[in-house]
């Protein structure tokens, strides 16, 4: 079937166009077509509750409209752009492998290329969050660069359709993470390099960020114990991203072998 919306070639499966994303059953609900005979019944579960609650609130379960989001099996990607996410997912993949191998005192995630690009988001956060006092905008810069991948993995899966690049974003969540787990776990000794060439033990109080984090909260003594903790979430987030790049990936090529 086509997508009653953009004309797109869809399986009969979809629920959910997978280029444009429109919910079927709501587009026809409110958009019938002239021949409604030859059309499929498109039941309304819509869950009235003496309230105005908006058009097709429920036209279809929230789990199995998010499960297709998660997983939606787009049939028009040629074996080139398969190929080539199957490299990008290698990569990281290869990343991941020397990311989680790594200590955390070792620092290995400051070295690499995704260290600069997260340092702007870190910067730019402590800007954002300036307007809520300081501990807030001190705490945003962490915040900021876990948030900027969060809202692209946000607008890839509900915005334009685009699970794959979901899971690339849902995977760079993770790594930020792992990203500021040295710097959590240098908050006593201060003996990482920070931005000026200052050093946390010699710096003016407040200028470590994550020293006046535990410090204020009463948390110092456990800074080795929440950089574990970051570095554990980061790997969990880091390892779900790659299986469900892994199962997408998988039912593309199989899309691409039966064209």
């Amino acid at each position: 079937m086509r997508c009653p919306k953009c004309g797109e070639q869809q399986t009969d499966a979809n629920t959910v166009c997978s280029s444009c994303g429109i919910v079927f059953a709501k587009f026809y609900k409110y958009n019938p077509p002239p021949d409604t005979d030859n059309q499929p019944a498109i039941h309304d579960h819509t869950v009235h509750d003496g309230t105005d609650s908006g058009p097709g609130l429920a036209d279809i379960h929230p789990v199995s409209r998010f499960k297709q989001r998660l997983f939606l099996d787009s049939s028009d990607q040629d074996i080139v752009y398969v190929c080539a996410r199957g490299l990008l997912l290698a990569g990281m993949l290869i990343l991941s492998y020397k990311l989680l191998t790594s200590t955390i005192t070792s620092n290995y995630v400051g070295e690499i290329f995704l260290h600069n690009i997260n340092l702007v988001f870190h910067e730019a956060g402590h800007i954002v969050f300036r307007l809520f006092g300081q501990f807030i905008a001190t705490l945003g810069g962490s915040l900021g660069q876990i948030l900027m991948p969060a809202v692209c993995c946000y607008a890839f899966l509900f915005r334009s359709t685009n699970p794959f690049a979901a899971a690339v974003c849902f995977w760079w969540v993770g790594e930020n993470f792992i990203d500021i787990s040295p710097y959590i776990n240098d908050a006593n000794a201060g003996v990482l390099p920070l931005l000026g060439g200052n050093y946390g033990h010699t710096a003016p109080y407040g200028f470590h960020d994550w020293e006046y984090l535990l410090t204020e909260s009463g948390l110092i003594k456990h800074d080795h114990l929440i950089a574990r903790m970051s570095f554990f979430t980061g790997a969990i987030i880091m390892l779900l991203a790659l299986v469900w790049g892994g199962v997408l990936l998988r039912r593309q090529f199989k899309a691409t072998r039966r064209k």
